[in-house]
Formats: structure tokens, sequence, C-alpha cells
């Protein structure tokens, strides 16, 4: 179903309404256009179909049809189990940040080694969410020498003046984020607002091991990608040990899931045009094995 909503919302959503009426509607009479126009959606009500959004309203947009909601299949960023998620007929999606249409060109040269990464762990970012508020009332500022958490305010990387990150360009702000990414073994991934977060696929670019902090997130490709042997799972509960966790991975396990990562590279890289086994083709295949899910009784 090649709808977006994005568009969606800035066609119908009203300012600060926060009214999601008029994007359900724009939806249910999309599908009630395919439906009447098409004899391939009332064949399986909405079965073998898909829509794709990475949207945070995502979810929300696809109640507009209840066929769409409950039988569609929902490739979303924001796959959340506790909000409607169901792994076995929906897709996970992993997003990322191309704030030029491309791949940060930060993260396209080589990944420094595990000698190179003096910092245990990196955070920065705002209270987007319960989890990153807790996150930063246990670790802002406390070591920023060795497990750097920082609120917007991150320290230049490249020399000059010492002002933070607030002041700076967005293009200088860009570079020190993954200038700080580069030198650290971990990098933590909470969830925001949402549960997806793009630091997953930032990590894997920039060859740091992706801590997942979150409840409730069905993780992308899981199907076919073993997460543990690329990744640390902490659940939100855990925060206040997060330090402790992560300081008590071996130097080795530390490397095996750097190999991992390494490994899994070429799964969360977009190419165009798009090349076996990249994100694209990840993506198709997820799609494909939840239509095999889905079987027409006669």
């Amino acid at each position: 179903l090649p709808f977006s909503v994005v568009q969606m919302v800035h066609f119908a959503y009203r300012h600060l309404s926060y009214d999601r009426a008029p994007l359900l509607s724009l939806v249910g009479d999309y599908v009630r256009v395919v439906a009447s126009r098409h004899p391939f959606w009332n064949r399986s009500a909405g079965a073998d179909h898909f829509m794709l959004s990475c949207h945070d309203w995502g979810p929300d947009a696809s109640k507009g049809d209840p066929e769409l909601y409950a039988n569609g299949i929902r490739a979303l960023c924001n796959a959340n189990t506790s909000e409607g998620f169901r792994p076995g007929k929906d897709v996970s999606i992993p997003e990322i940040n191309l704030y030029d249409g491309d791949t940060p060109r930060q993260l396209l040269g080589p990944s420094p080694g595990l000698s190179a990464r003096p910092y245990l762990a990196f955070f920065a970012g705002g209270r987007h969410g319960h989890v990153r508020d807790l996150l930063l009332r246990h670790w802002k500022g406390r070591d920023p020498a060795t497990f750097p958490v920082y609120e917007y305010d991150l320290p230049s990387t490249t020399g000059g003046n010492n002002s933070s990150s607030r002041n700076r360009r967005g293009r200088d702000r860009q570079s020190d984020y993954f200038a700080y990414m580069h030198r650290s073994r971990f990098c933590l991934c909470p969830s925001g607002h949402e549960v997806a977060s793009p630091r997953v696929v930032e990590a894997i670019h920039a060859g740091c091991v992706p801590v997942l902090v979150s409840d409730g997130y069905a993780l992308p490709f899981a199907d076919v990608l073993r997460w543990e042997s690329f990744s640390v799972s902490v659940p939100v509960a855990d925060i206040p040990r997060l330090k402790e966790v992560l300081e008590g991975i071996p130097t080795a396990e530390v490397e095996r899931l750097r190999d991992g990562v390494r490994l899994v590279k070429r799964h969360f890289t977009l190419r165009q045009p798009p090349e076996r086994l990249d994100m694209f083709h990840m993506i198709l295949h997820s799609v494909w094995l939840r239509r095999l899910n889905f079987r027409l009784d006669h």
C-alpha cells in the first residue's frame, strides 16, 4: 500500500491539536478505494498486503481500517509489542537518520580497533521519554572520562574553543557525535518516545556494539539474525547497573561482539540501487516471511 503517513500528517494534521482522527479517516478512505477498485484486497481481507511507515504515528494510522490493523502486514520502525505490534504478523524496520539522503560520510570509513576506543560506553541526546530520562538522571556527567553520557551538551572533539554542542553548527555536532561513537566500545541505544532508535544502525556502522535499553522492542530481522551475537540487551530496570553490566563483559567477548557487528553491517546498509542482502532486501525478506505465515481458508 504505497501511502505515506508523513505526507498524510502534513496534509491533514492541525498543529498542536493532537487529533489523529483526520489521519485515520484518510487511511480508511484509501483502503476502501483499494478494496473497491481491485480484487486482491478482498480475497484475503488485506492479509496479503503490507504498509510501511517509520513515522511515530504509523501504528495508529493502521487503525484507520480494521482489516489493515488486524490482518495486514505492518512494516514499522515503532515495533512495540506492548502497543499492539505482533512479531509473527508485522515487520520491524531499522530506523536510520539520513540527514541529506545518504549514510553520513563519517560512518563510511574504516572502524577503529578496540585499543583506539578509550570509552566504555557513550550516549548523547535529549530526555525523550521515560527511558532516556532515567538514563540521564543516573549517568549524565558521572564519569565522562570512561562513561560519557551527555544531554545535548556534547564537548567538541575538533579542538578550538571548548563550547558545547548547543553552540556549534549541525555538521560540527554530527562530526563530534560520530567521533565519540568511534572511540567507544559500546553505544547506548535507549528507547525515546518510541522504542526504536537510529543509534542502533549508527552504532553498527561505527563498529560500536549496540546496547539496547528498552522494553517491548521487537528487533528488526530477528527471524534470521542472532542479535545476541552482535549486541547487548539491558532491561530498563537495570539502568542503574548499566556500567557494572558492561564492565563485566570480558575483552574477548567484546571482540566477539564486534566481529558480529562487522558481519551484520551489510544487512543494515542502504544501497542505490539495492544490492543482495542489504537493508532493502532484508525488509522485503521479512515481509515475505510474514506472507508465508498466512494461510487462506477456502
